[in-house]
């Protein structure tokens, strides 16, 4: 089933209250990492197209099996959406990195930096063993970047997200997923904090493509 509102009033509302009810559950938890690729707009794409990196991901994965096990967890009042959903999930903190940058310098530009997504909501449209889904989220990225030809630059901006992610499980506790993301920043100049005089001229936007091998264990903690 596609998420809807009530999915996302399930995670911000019933989640909380499920907090204090101070019982022990075992939930699955999924952690992904792999190669990234990164494409900077403007002057950067001109001396260097292509900087590597990392893509991680933790959530904590709530499934039609954990809803039916659980459902004393759930709040009595959501017991009757939450069967009607094939997944959850739910990252366990904000401040775990969306993706790290790590490209040393090849020609004459590299850069170093992190990504954070405090914000994220996906779209399945499709479910397992092949999952497809859309994706939106607010982002922070600062980044290092450091040139013979450019001027070096801390990039720090705050930007939007829009992203496809293919999903393929190949086992209960191994998947596979590819995927690719669209980030719109403030756009800032080269050199400065400042906004560059055109788009052009400065980083407005970066595209990343990515491959993540996901491994699934059991976590138990105390709600």
């Amino acid at each position: 089933m596609r998420p809807t509102l009530l999915a996302l009033l399930f995670v911000l509302v019933s989640w909380p209250a499920v907090a204090t009810a101070a019982q022990k559950v075992t939930v699955p938890v999924d952690v992904g990492v792999g190669p990234a690729v990164f494409v900077f707009s403007g002057p950067i794409a001109d001396d260097q197209l292509l900087h590597t990196g990392l893509k991680l991901s933790v959530d904590a994965v709530l499934d039609k099996e954990w809803l039916r096990k659980n459902q004393r967890a759930i709040p009595a009042r959501y017991r009757k959406q939450a069967k009607q959903m094939d997944e959850i999930r739910i990252s366990p903190s904000i401040f775990i990195p969306d993706s790290f940058i790590i490209s040393p310098r090849y020609r004459d530009t590299g850069m170093y930096g992190v990504t954070f997504k405090p914000l994220g909501l996906g779209l399945p449209l499709s479910s397992s063993p092949v999952r497809f889904k859309l994706g939106v989220g607010l982002v922070l990225t600062y980044a290092y970047i450091f040139s013979d030809t450019l001027p070096d630059t801390h990039f720090l901006r705050p930007g939007a997200s829009l992203g496809a992610d293919l999903e393929f499980q190949l086992a209960k506790s191994f998947l596979v997923s590819v995927g690719w993301e669209s980030t719109f920043y403030v756009p800032q100049e080269l050199g400065g904090l400042g906004l560059p005089d055109s788009l052009g001229d400065g980083i407005f936007h970066v595209g990343q493509a990515y491959l993540q091998l996901h491994f699934r264990f059991p976590y138990t903690t105390t709600l």
